[in-house]
Parts: C-alpha cells; structure tokens; sequence
C-alpha cells in the first residue's frame, strides 16, 4: 500500500513538472516578445534621452557663456551636468525593468560608507576642482606648473575630476584636480608680462666685457624684448670650466618660448663673431712626478 502511495505521488510530481514546463514553453514566445519590446523601447528612451540630455547641456553652455562665465566653470558645469543627467536617464529607465528606485536608494544608501571608500578618490578630485573654480589659481589658457609633480603646460581643459594640459612639446598631460587643488602651482599667465633668463658659459681666456657687449646687442636688437625693462648680463658663477653668465631681459607672456629660442640661437652666432667661446666641461689634471719616482 505504501508503494503505491510512493508510485501515485512520482506520478503525480512528474506530471507537474511536465505540466510547469509546457506552461513555461507555451508562455516563453510571449514573455521573450514582452521583453524584446521593453528592450527596444528601452534603447529607443535612451536614445531621446541622449539627444535632449545634449539639447540641455547646449543651451546651458549657450546661458553660461552669455553671462561671460569663465571657461573653466562652462566646462566643469557642463561634465558635472552630463553625468547627473546621464544617471537620471539610466534609472528611469532601469524603473521600466521592475527596478525600484526606493530600493536601490535604501541600498546605496546602506552600503554608502563602502561606496564611499571605493570613490574616495574621485571624490577628492571633484572636491579639488570645485576649490579650483572658487579660489580660481589659474583658468583656461594659462601657463601653469604644478611644482611637486614638475608637470607644466597650457591649460585646455577644467573637468569634474581631472585637468588637461597641452605642453609644448604638444603633449596632453592629464592630472587629477585633487592633487592640483593640494600642490604649489606656479601661474606663468597671471601677469602679463616674464623675465626671460638664458645661460651662458665663455671661457676663462675671453674678456667677460665682450661677451657682455655682444649679448646685449643681441637683446636690444630683438623685437619680442620690452626695450623699457632693463637688460643686463650678469657673472652668475666662475664655475669649474668656465664663466657662467645669465643673460636677463623681459617679455610678454606670449611671447617668451619664441623669444627664448630665437635669442638662444642669436647670442651662438654673436659670441663666435665676437671671438668668444664656449667651454667644454674640462678638468686639469696635476701630477706629481717626485712621488712617482
């Protein structure tokens, strides 16, 4: 009697099984169809989204701009809305999935203090380039070095995490406004115009009044040297080789890399006319021949 009740409730659970199945089979065409179609509208959301999401960010470029924001604040609101944008798009449309935004919100907000560790860092560099917008140290187009690192180029770009260099090697130098916001920089654009120091070594046999005489018509001669600034040439060190001179002057901000070249290449050209030679690192050597002996 026993195995019969045994063999009647096999029979009876296979065929519920059967039966789960052949439902799941019969409803399969319609819950893919369900969800191909949420998909799809999904994609198509997203899709108007991101184009209204880029409506938005232009007109409010367009506002900021006409209010003669700065152009690093236009950038950083511009990254900074993009991305709030971006996550109101997402989980408005995660909410058409069965997605409860209360629920993902209670959970966030519980595992807040591991989120909080994980993003720490992307978090110090938004801070930083808040603090970089309000205390403003530098702004887009200057000519920045960030002393600890020894990076230094031109500014292009103030984003919500990072900041973006252009050297003149025309390279793109990439670094976080964290460390920006907590390092000495040296704002080469603050002031309209730079001194301009170009060294200069001759040798211990040349007269340093020549050398001085040939430098300076060098510097009086070139166009990008502000003429109401004074123009010296200095001994700096009487060094192991020779005489170290700096050839001092001042320019526009502008203008001082062409200016530096230019005059590098010109004081070459004025010292061989004028006799004066440059040393090679040199080094006399004594000996002592009673010793040897």
């Amino acid at each position: 009697m026993e195995e019969q009740i045994t063999e009647i409730g096999q029979i009876a659970s296979e065929e519920i099984d059967v039966g789960l199945i052949g439902t799941y089979m019969r409803q399969f065409p319609e819950n893919a169809l369900r969800f191909g179609i949420k998909v799809l509208m999904a994609l198509i959301v997203f899709a108007i989204g991101a184009q209204l999401i880029r409506l938005v960010r232009r007109l409010v470029r367009r506002s900021l701009k006409r209010g003669n924001a700065d152009v690093g604040v236009v950038q950083f609101l511009d990254s900074f809305l993009k991305a709030v944008l971006y996550i109101v798009l997402v989980f408005m449309i995660a909410s058409e999935f069965g997605l409860d935004a209360a629920g993902v919100a209670a959970i966030l907000g519980s595992a807040g203090v591991a989120i909080g560790l994980a993003v720490q860092g992307s978090l110090s560099n938004f801070a930083g380039g808040v603090l970089i917008l309000l205390v403003k140290p530098f702004k887009v187009g200057d000519y920045i070095k960030a002393d600890e690192s020894g990076h230094e180029g031109t500014v292009e770009e103030i984003q919500i995490f990072y900041t973006k260099l252009a050297t003149p090697e025309n390279h793109v130098v990439i670094i976080p406004n964290g460390t920006l916001a907590n390092a000495c920089i040296i704002n080469m654009s603050a002031l309209s115009e730079r001194k301009l120091d170009i060294p200069v070594s001759i040798s211990y046999d040349d007269d340093i009044r020549t050398a001085r005489e040939a430098i300076l018509r060098v510097m009086r001669g070139d166009e990008a040297v502000l003429k109401e600034r004074e123009q010296s040439v200095l001994v700096q060190e009487l060094a192991d080789s020779g005489v170290k001179l700096c050839a001092r002057c001042w320019t526009a901000n502008g203008d001082y890399w062409d200016c530096r070249w230019r005059m590098t290449e010109q004081i070459k050209y004025a010292l061989d006319e004028a006799g004066v030679t440059i040393p090679y690192p040199q080094m006399d050597v004594h000996l002592d021949r009673e010793k040897e002996r």
